[in-house]
């Protein structure tokens, strides 16, 4: 059988929740993303002390599965502080692509806890961001929609 269609346990019926996987990158972030990522860490523990006060086994053992991840990545988080200039993407960087069409897009680049495609911040491994890793304003890079062009960077 399959396994999506296998139910995942929720730790309530005695059998442990499977990890969840640490990235092998490192782990970059902003100084925005480490107090995004304390501030996880923060919520799982009061969290994790209601579920114990209601002796909720199964929300324990999702809390603290999810608190052993969240807590690995604060203890190798790597803070890049913002790019001291803004002629040469890097991490850190927002960047404003100009599309083939015409359309405007602009990304940050960010780790990968604090990624958010929808909102224009990608992860530094990301496809995108290691094509413009490295990049200059007016470089022509590919994109899936094509190409873009590289208007400005800060």
């Amino acid at each position: 059988m399959s396994r999506a269609f296998v139910k995942e346990s929720d730790g309530g019926d005695g059998q442990e929740l499977p990890e969840l996987q640490v990235s092998p990158h490192r782990n970059l972030v902003t100084p925005s993303g480490l107090q995004q990522i304390e501030a996880m860490v923060g919520r799982l523990q009061a969290a994790l002390s209601e579920a114990r006060a209601e002796a909720d086994r199964a929300q324990i053992a999702r809390i603290q599965r999810d608190l052993r991840y969240w807590s690995e990545r604060l203890r190798t988080v790597e803070v890049i502080a913002a790019p001291a200039s803004a002629d040469v993407v890097r991490f850190g960087s927002t960047v404003t692509l100009e599309k083939s069409d015409g359309e405007t897009v602009e990304y940050r680049i960010v780790g990968e806890d604090e990624a958010d495609p929808a909102r224009g911040s990608i992860s530094y491994v990301s496809p995108i961001a290691s094509r413009l890793i490295g990049a200059t304003e007016g470089d022509v890079v590919s994109v899936p929609e094509g190409k873009a062009m590289i208007l400005g960077i800060r």
